[in-house]
């Protein structure tokens, strides 16, 4: 099948569900090539585990899905998502040893702490975001998704979306030093 013309959502819905066994046929490769371009050290296991759970993701979430746009920056978002947090649960170690030598000082405490608000604060600032502000920052910087997948995406165009990353960009830097100065 010609994935770049019959690739709207609406040819892969019948009776208003999802047919996931036809995405499954059209989009098995192109979940693979991602995975492979974009792995390190993923095992051939958690690339199958990661294809399942697109597949997975995408039908549990079927209802959100606009049906007039492109199904393939859905299923690219979802892929590296999954990815990355692959990446980060095999990066978590739990051997004791691996601590034994390390001694937290009271300063390392207290960067951890303002780690943690401001981290607490960015995530307040994102859900008060307007939606699509929310969804193009959340597209580029959680999904790793490109602006052109964007603007593709959210149907704006491409310098829509650079110039409100930037905007969101310069908003949330302002957030974060009147933090740290409260901080200081």
């Amino acid at each position: 099948m010609n994935l770049e013309g019959n690739n709207k959502i609406y040819n892969y819905i019948s009776e208003g569900n999802l047919k996931i066994e036809k995405v499954m046929e059209d989009y098995n490769n192109y979940i693979k090539k991602i995975i492979r371009t974009n792995k390190i050290n993923i095992s051939k296991e958690d690339e199958e585990e990661i294809l399942l759970d697109v597949y997975l993701t995408l039908w549990k979430n079927q209802e959100k899905l606009d049906i007039n746009k492109k199904i393939s920056p859905y299923i690219a978002g979802i892929t590296r998502n999954l990815i990355l947090k692959r990446l980060r649960i095999k990066e978590i170690t739990y051997n004791i040893e691996d601590y034994q030598d390390k001694i937290i000082s009271l300063s390392n405490i207290d960067i951890i702490y303002f780690q943690k608000e401001s981290n607490q604060k960015i995530i307040e600032y994102i859900e008060n975001m307007k939606k699509e502000d929310k969804d193009i920052f959340i597209s580029y910087y959680y999904q790793g998704l490109k602006i052109k997948e964007i603007s593709s995406m959210l149907n704006i165009s491409e310098s829509k979306v650079k110039s409100k990353l930037f905007r969101i960009r310069k908003k949330l830097q302002k957030k974060i030093k009147k933090e740290e100065n409260f901080y200081e």
